[in-house]
Order: structure tokens, then sequence, then C-alpha cells
């Protein structure tokens, strides 16, 4: 068990670490081509590399664990990762190679991710695996928020930042070398029931779980400072908008994940959903409303991530072994569409009408509700069929 502990100790430093440089170079990328007068395209389309190197880890998670042990997929993930950062500076002024250097960030990122997942399900007793996953999340999402801070405190335009997102992966990888066991990435004897495509078919509801979180996370960070500074929010404050709802996400992940352990899972989801279709109809109003608009952004953020964390336990709870890898295979290139889809589905909206955003993120929260409310009603008839 000690072990044991050890190892998830190291995946969740692993993914923090992850999670810092994604927060923290994202910014200094768009920034350093803002100062170069690149045209907002390129700025767009160099954010959204890491999101398509992710997608394309999803295809590479099955060829890879049958090459390399848990110790080396590891390392070599942080290694791509390390090497993206690194070629941040020399880059900078050939944004074509600088984009493809951030496509190999996103499929280490996509590697750590996708395996960290699967194997905290994995390790997790069953009774605390809505708490580890959680943890695992929550230390994901607040090193997330890190990075931009380390922008501000740091500053953008020279090499600090990527020297302290570097700092930090080599003690990941060193952390890796020491702790992580060489074992093989997939047990030697599981098949695998279904494709990386295919398990969209098999569990809708939690892939669209994955769809609406990776959605919501995309338009809290790249569009919704855009919507509050255009009712009339100061820079600053709106910019605060964004903050107040990943606070919301990473203090409330621990509670709903003990919350989750403690109740009907499948219901906690479809709730997180449903509060999520409430608030952001609500949002017009409550932009307006002063000292309310905060505590729903606070719940906003939670109730997302809530339905993120919520769908990986589910996965860990109905897949186990080769199925699973795959199962969250598939969640990472769900995520980068997502991340893809996010921007630009709310940016036309916001084009269309002054609260397209939030009308949004309602309807697709919406339609995550009724995808997910139709497949548990079939279920539990087909549990009262099995009964009878």
């Amino acid at each position: 068990m000690g072990s044991n502990r050890a190892v998830l100790a190291v995946l969740i430093f692993a993914v923090s670490v992850v999670g810092l440089g994604m927060g923290a170079t994202l910014p200094v990328v768009a920034l350093r081509m803002y100062q170069m007068q690149a045209p907002t395209l390129l700025i767009g389309l160099l954010a959204a590399m890491p999101a398509v190197g992710m997608m394309v880890s999803a295809f590479m998670i099955e060829g890879l664990c049958r090459r390399f042990t848990r110790r080396g997929l590891y390392l070599l993930a942080l290694g791509l990762c390390a090497a993206s950062v690194a070629a941040i500076e020399p880059l900078a002024a050939s944004p074509w190679a600088l984009g493809a250097a951030r496509a190999l960030m996103g499929v280490g990122m996509g590697v750590v991710i996708i395996l960290g997942e699967s194997w905290v399900n994995e390790m997790s007793p069953v009774d605390a695996r809505g708490r580890l996953v959680a943890l695992y999340a929550t230390c994901f999402t607040a090193c997330q928020m890190l990075g931009p801070a380390s922008v501000a405190w740091l500053g953008a335009e020279g090499p600090w930042v990527s020297l302290l997102v570097l700092a930090s992966l080599a003690l990941g990888l060193a952390l890796i070398g020491w702790v992580m066991p060489a074992t093989p990435a997939l047990r030697e004897q599981q098949g695998r029931g279904f494709s990386v495509l295919g398990f969209v078919k098999v569990a809708p509801a939690l892939c669209m779980g994955v769809l609406l979180f990776s959605f919501f996370d995309s338009v809290v960070l790249a569009m919704f400072p855009v919507y509050a500074a255009a009712l009339g929010f100061s820079l600053g404050l709106a910019a605060l908008t964004s903050s107040v709802i990943l606070a919301g996400d990473a203090a409330c992940q621990l509670p709903l994940g003990w919350l989750a352990d403690r109740s009907d899972r499948p219901r906690l989801y479809l709730a997180c959903g449903l509060l999520m279709v409430v608030i952001g109809a609500a949002l017009p109003w409550l932009m307006g409303s002063g000292p309310w608009l905060w505590p729903a952004l606070i719940v906003l953020g939670a109730v997302a991530g809530g339905v993120y964390t919520l769908a990986i336990v589910l996965i860990g709870e109905r897949f186990e072994g080769a199925d699973l890898v795959t199962a969250n295979a598939s969640a990472g290139l769900i995520w980068g569409i997502g991340s893809v889809l996010g921007p630009l589905a709310s940016g036309a909206a916001m084009g269309v009408g002054q609260h397209g955003l939030p009308w949004t993120l309602a309807a697709s929260a919406g339609l995550f509700v009724v995808i997910a409310w139709r497949m548990q009603r079939r279920q539990r008839h087909a549990l009262a069929l099995r009964a009878e």
C-alpha cells in the first residue's frame, strides 16, 4: 500500500506540473506573439496547438503502452513537455516551428493526463475513488491557475516563466525516475473491447460530460473576460471573473469527491449538469446583480468541475485494464475537441447577441442533461428487467 501511495503522489505531482506548464506557457506565447504584432488568427492557432497535440496523443496511447513501461512513458511525456517549453525562446521568431513545438507539448500533456487518470482510478479503493480522482483534478486545476499568476509576477518578456516551468518538469522527471515502477503499462492478457472512437457509442453520457467540461473550460479561459468587458466591467474585474470560476472548480472538487463516495454518483452527475443549465441561463441577470454574481460564479465552476470529476470516476467504476486506458484516451480526444469548439462557438454566439456566451453554455449543459438523463433511464430500465 505504501508503494501505491508513493506512485499516486508522483502521478498527482506530474499532472500538477503539466497544469502549471499549460497555464503559464499559453499566456506567454500569446503575449509574445501580440508584442510581435502577429495576426489574431495566428495567435489563436498557436493557442489551439496543445489541444491538437492532445487529440493526436489519444490515438498514440495504445501503441506507446505496448512499447514502454509506465516509467518510460512518463519520462518520455515530461521530456516532450520540457523540450517544448525550452523551444519557446529560440523559436519565438518562427511561429510555424513554435506551433509544432506547442503541438508536441500537447502530445506530452495528453499522455500524462490520459494515463494518470487511468492509473489513479486503477489504484484507488472503490470507497475512496471519488476523493482521490477529485484530489487529482484539484491539483491540476490549482496549478493551471498558478500559471497566469506566475506570468503576472515574473513577466512574459524574459525567460523566467519558462525557467520556472522547466525546473518543475525537471523535478517531476527526477521523481518519476526514482518512484515510478518499470512495470508494463498494460496487462498483456487483457484485450480491448472498443476503440478510441467506439467509446462514444459505449458511453455517450460520459463522453458528453467530458466534452461539456472542456468546452466550458476553454470558454472561461478565452472568452468569459471578453464577455464581462463588453458588459462594462473593467479589464481587471473582467479577468477576475475567470479566476473566480476556476477557484470554485479547484476548491469544491474534494467536497464533491467525498459526496460522490457517499451518494448515487449518476444522480450527482446529472445534478451538476442541471445546476450548470440554471446558472448559465441566469448569467445575463447575474452579471448586473452585484454581490450575487461572485457566489454564482464559484458554484458554476464547482458544478462544471464536478461534471468532469464524476465522468472520470464513473469511467473508472465501469472499465478496467486496457478498456480503462482506451476510455481515458477517448476522453482526451474529446477534451481536445471541446477545447477547440468552445471559443469558436461562444465567439460566434457573441457576434449574434450580447448574451450569446451564457446562452451557449446553458444550451450545451442542457444537451448534456438530456443525454445523461436518457442513458440513466435506460440503465435503470435494463436493471429492472434483469431483476424480474
